[in-house]
Parts: C-alpha cells; sequence; structure tokens
C-alpha cells in the first residue's frame, strides 16, 4: 500500500451523447492525470456519455428525442471502449475510477467502473437508487455494488452524487474501512437559485461530510455544462438555458479532517484538481471518531446488509436446489465480528 501518492479528480464537459468521442478526451485526461504524477483518476457520474440532464428540463414526450441516442451512447462491458480505457490505465500506469451509463441488454445503470494500473477491472458497480426523474432512464443496483476494494493504492470506494445523502449505505461503506473514496458527481448548475439541494454548496457539503464521518479521503469530480451541450439540450429555448446554465463544475478533493485539499478551477473551467494523498493522516482522524469502531454503539444501533447480487432470474440446477454466483456474498450485519 502507498502511504503517500497523488490523487486527480477530472472537471470536464462530456462529449454529449457521442461514446467515441468521450472515450478520446477521456484518454487525454488520464494521461494528462499521469503527466502530473497522479495514481489515480476520478471521472464524473456518467461522464460517458455525459449526464441526460434533458430528463430535468422539459415533459416525458419532449424528452423522449433524446432516448434511442443516449441508449445507443452509452456503454457496455468488455466492449471495445471499455478496452481502450483499460488500456489508457495500463499504459500510464494509474487507476481510474470512470463514471458512465453502463447498457445491459435493454436497460441502462448509472455506473463506476474502476481499473487498476495493470488496466484490470477491480469494480463494475451501479448506483443503488437512482435520483428521482434519474428513475425514467436507469434500473437499480443492489447490494453487492456497495463494496470497499483493496488496492496497492489502499481501501478504494465509489458512490455517485446523491448515494452521498444516504446515511445507511454511507455507513456500510465507511464500516469496510474506507480509505479513498471516489465521489462522482454530475454538474451542479441544474435549476441555479431555485432548487438549493441541487447546488454545489449542499452537494459539496455532502462530501466533505464523508470524508468527516468516514475518517477518509473524497475525491469528488464534478463535471460541468459546456455551450455545445446546452444547445443540443435547449434547442436554443431561453426558459430550458435558464434552468440548464453553461457551467457548474464545483470540483474538489477533501481531507480526512474536512479540508479541501490541491488545486482549484473556476465552475467553467475544465482541468484536473490534483491533490496529495497521505493515509497517514487518517489515524488522526479515527482517533477521534471512527464511526463503525471504537465510536460506534451496535448495542444500540447496528445495520443489516445484504450484499448477495441480485438478477431478475435464477436458475436452478434441479428441483431443490438453487445456483448462486460463487462471487456472492452471504447476508452481512455490520457490527462487531463475534456476533
Amino acid at each position: 500500500m502507498s502511504q503517500q501518492f497523488k490523487a486527480a479528480a477530472v472537471q470536464a464537459a462530456p462529449c454529449f451523447l457521442d461514446l467515441q468521442a468521450g472515450v478520446e478526451k477521456a484518454v487525454k485526461y488520464i494521461e494528462q492525470a499521469a503527466a502530473a504524477s497522479a495514481k489515480l483518476v476520478v471521472f464524473p457520474e456518467t461522464w460517458l456519455p455525459g449526464y441526460p440532464n434533458h430528463i430535468w428540463l422539459g415533459p416525458v414526450a419532449w424528452g423522449m428525442q433524446f432516448v434511442g441516442r443516449y441508449f445507443e451512447s452509452s456503454i457496455e462491458a468488455r466492449s471495445a471502449e471499455d478496452k481502450v480505457i483499460a488500456e489508457a490505465a495500463r499504459k500510464n500506469n494509474i487507476q481510474v475510477s470512470m463514471g458512465l451509463s453502463e447498457r445491459e441488454g435493454g436497460s441502462l445503470y448509472i455506473a463506476q467502473w474502476h481499473y487498476d494500473e495493470n488496466g484490470d477491472v477491480i469494480k463494475r458497480r451501479r448506483k443503488l437508487k437512482p435520483t428521482h426523474v434519474e428513475r425514467t432512464v436507469f434500473g437499480e443496483g443492489d447490494g453487492s455494488d456497495i463494496v470497499v476494494n483493496e488496492t496497492s493504492l489502499g481501501r478504494i470506494g465509489q458512490l455517485s452524487c446523491w448515494e452521498h445523502l444516504q446515511p445507511l449505505t454511507k455507513y456500510a461503506m465507511y464500516a469496510q474501512n474506507e480509505q479513498i473514496h471516489c465521489a462522482a458527481w454530475p454538474n451542479l448548475a441544474l435549476y441555479e437559485g431555485g432548487a438549493y439541494a441541487l447546488g454545489h454548496q449542499v452537494n459539496n457539503g455532502a462530501s466533505m461530510i464523508y470524508a468527516v464521518e468516514g475518517g477518509c479521503f473524497v475525491v469528488a469530480a464534478c463535471a460541468l455544462v459546456s455551450k455545445e451541450q446546452q444547445d443540443i439540450l435547449c434547442q436554443g429555448d431561453s426558459e430550458k438555458e435558464a434552468l440548464c446554465p453553461v457551467g457548474g463544475g464545483y470540483t474538489r478533493i477533501y481531507a480526512p479532517d474536512g479540508q479541501s485539499i490541491g488545486s482549484d478551477l473556476s465552475h467553467t473551467e475544465e482541468g484536473l484538481v490534483v491533490a496529495d494523498i497521505d493515509l497517514s493522516m487518517i489515524a488522526f482522524a479515527k482517533a477521534a471518531a471512527d464511526p463503525a469502531g471504537h465510536y460506534s454503539r451496535p448495542d444500540v444501533t447496528r445495520l443489516l446488509l445484504n450484499k448477495r447480487r441480485q438478477r431478475p432470474v435464477v436458475n436452478f440446477d434441479d428441483a431443490s436446489s438453487v445456483v448462486v454466483p460463487e462471487d456472492a456474498p452471504e447476508l452481512e450485519i455490520v457490527g462487531h465480528a463475534d456476533e
């Protein structure tokens, strides 16, 4: 495990509805992060092929014009595009957390794929519960997606957007001794001035509090809306442009004490936020408050966590036995190990 290394968070507009161009742009940012000596680079939520802002901008009938294009521009596991990202990670000796719209069969999922520095996939996870109108586009993840993985850099986990406002989901992550957290956010200017809860103050606050509660580093990557994306989405409609303004990138990296560390960017500027990660700081944070350790009260409150992978079709080997995937863990109660 590396005690000290650099991490980078991408703040950039996606190539909306253009998967090939998006992958090419992603590779450039992976290369740029590696050139800055970063060992981990984190991308925003559904950065491939871009966050579907259209679902917030008009009636369902109007938004249907984007449905087919968004589906076709979403990425499949083990596809050529997946392999390009993996090769970029390997070639640049860097871990990559990629936020994307994952296509499987006829369904889409808000996903984060974690590649190691050899280009191997550590984890493909899905957002446990899409938020509000996201549920008109995306399916749900399950307990197998609430996971922290051991890597050469430390114990790394991932969540998307308002999963950071789900107390039990956060606690399940903290209980796995997470050290570096990859937080994927869309742009944070939607409904600017009219919906405070969707703005950067609240959502950056959620990332900061995650760092303090979990005693971990949070690499919070946030996309922004470009004029090109606004033109596609709003089609010259001034009312829609007011709801989806250019900008909205508020990328941050937080230390376990809640400090914003590393470089800074304007909310309309594309680039990388880079910070030094020192895992030894975690011991000081956890000495004060380890939420699933010495600072917990399992005799009063505990979390029941089902990490078994769920699928709509279960195959039966015979009339009495169910075939369960070998990698499916059993039901877990987060608490003391001897209970």
